[in-house]
């Protein structure tokens, strides 16, 4: 009980420790804050030149951040700390834009204001990301792909179709087809992926624990939970995750049942079930139906119970 109790406490700390400090908000030093030192400083200055004509002429105000690492927080929360603390737009208008690129994590964001999500939706957004950004960061040119992105950015505020910007007339990458190998978990932080793998993990955890120690329905979970073992965990650890722990379940499930079968435990439980109709096995009892089982916390009663019938006093009564 203790034991439950102290991990319980060390993952609250370890969620309110993600969640309370996160990645510091750096300081606004322009319209182009490169912290992880990716571009040159030529591109630096045409880029902060280039933004600082845009707001003159539109009022909306579009900033570039580069980050080396988010250690561990996820970019969507932490762009949109940064535009809120920075308060990136005219007031009232609601006309900021914020491009943050994290090298270290292969990860960007264009976080869109209120007012300019019109102009710039999510669609159009994720398309220049992933048709014109993405294609040049994978070549190690930050300095293009941050320039191209803002370029594209700035020319669809400032109205022009989207289909006459070189990229955008292109299909997302993200809309062709991906393979499961290409499927990644969603950014969460830290303390969110402990708890959901928490939950996930406890669950068919104890399933998989069940159908290992139980002499007659565990083949039958051996096969129900293969499905839950390859897709669950990619929401916590990933596709590759996934698939570790899937090979993982469908090699060592058997093999341990299989030598838990040798053991005089486990031989005495499957001739209780057979003779009985229940067995105990670690404080669970486990009975018998038609064609497999079922288990109780129940220390020592008994397996049975009734179908929920009633009497109506009926019947006979006699003596010796």
């Amino acid at each position: 009980m203790k034991k439950t109790g102290l991990f319980l406490v060390m993952l609250a700390f370890l969620a309110g420790r993600e969640c309370t400090f996160g990645t510091e908000v750096p300081y606004l030093t322009g319209r182009v804050n490169d912290n992880a030192h990716v571009l040159s400083d030529s591109t630096r200055r045409s880029l902060a030149e280039k933004l600082k004509n845009h707001e003159l002429l539109t009022t909306n105000q579009v900033v570039v951040l580069t980050m080396q690492s988010l250690e561990g927080e996820s970019i969507e929360d932490f762009a949109n700390k940064v535009f809120n603390e920075w308060k990136l737009g005219q007031k009232g208008k609601d006309n900021g834009i914020l491009v943050v690129v994290v090298p270290d994590e292969r990860k960007m964001r264009i976080e869109v204001g209120y007012g300019l999500e019109g102009l710039l939706p999510d669609l159009l957004a994720g398309r220049i990301i992933d048709n014109i950004m993405v294609p040049e960061f994978r070549s190690g040119n930050y300095d293009a792909g941050v320039t191209r992105g803002v370029d594209a950015i700035t020319s669809v505020l400032f109205g022009e179709n989207a289909s006459d910007i070189p990229g955008l007339d292109e299909k997302p990458a993200t809309q062709q087809a991906t393979k499961l190998a290409d499927i990644q978990s969603p950014d969460m932080s830290i303390g969110m992926r402990i708890l959901l793998g928490a939950f996930i993990f406890g669950i068919i955890g104890l399933f998989t624990v069940i159908g290992i120690l139980t002499p007659g329905v565990g083949w039958f979970l051996y096969l129900f939970l293969i499905p839950f073992w390859a897709m669950f965990p990619i929401m916590v650890v990933g596709s590759k995750g996934a698939l570790i722990c899937l090979v993982t379940y469908v090699i060592c499930y058997p093999a341990v049942k299989l030598y838990l079968k040798t053991k005089p435990w486990y031989k005495k439980a499957k001739q209780d079930l057979k003779s009985k109709g229940r067995a105990s096995i670690g404080g669970f009892t486990f009975t018998s139906g038609g064609s497999g089982g079922s288990w109780s916390s129940g220390g020592s009663g008994g397996g049975f119970s009734g179908g929920g019938g009633s009497s109506g006093g009926g019947g006979a009564s006699g003596s010796w």
